[in-house]
């Protein structure tokens, strides 16, 4: 049986080194890539019926969604690999579980932003939100890479 791999894919260095983990790792599994474009970033002003999404902001939000997942087929070429694209609207945390849950995914594999202390407890973060409440098994990848806040 086939392994299915999700990776939570963003711009984020911490993405990108979850991407090349499971390309690395999971050899002949079937890796879905997963990002996820939340209304929160792009949403205007609240109208007489809700929330009100600006059209034009939205349409900006899907062009900017679909160069992010070149860029993830780009690296999966890198790998020889083929990978499943695809981007779902909604909060984060919520649609990468929803989505594992809907897809029968074995293990989720997103990146960390490696907060600390008292900025990861106010904060809290999509990595712990997913690893409290996925199907499955989760790797949380941390970017090595030196920062400008380290």
């Amino acid at each position: 049986m086939t392994t299915t791999v999700l990776v939570a894919f963003d711009e984020s260095p911490q993405a990108t080194a979850a991407l090349q983990h499971a390309l690395s790792n999971a050899d002949d599994a079937e890796i879905h890539v997963l990002h996820v474009n939340d209304p929160r970033e792009w949403a205007g002003s609240a109208g007489v019926d809700g929330v009100f999404y600006a059209d034009d902001a939205f349409e900006r939000s899907k062009d900017a969604a679909e160069a992010v997942l070149e860029n993830a087929e780009e690296i999966a070429s890198e790998y020889d690999t083929e990978i499943t694209t695809v981007t779902e609207v909604g909060i984060v945390s919520d649609t990468i579980v929803s989505y594992a849950e809907d897809h029968d995914i074995d293990q989720i594999v997103l990146g960390s932003h490696g907060r600390r202390g008292l900025s990861r407890f106010l904060l809290g973060s999509v990595a712990e939100r997913v690893v409290r409440r996925a199907p499955g098994t989760v790797t949380v990848v941390r970017d090595e890479s030196p920062t400008d806040d380290s």
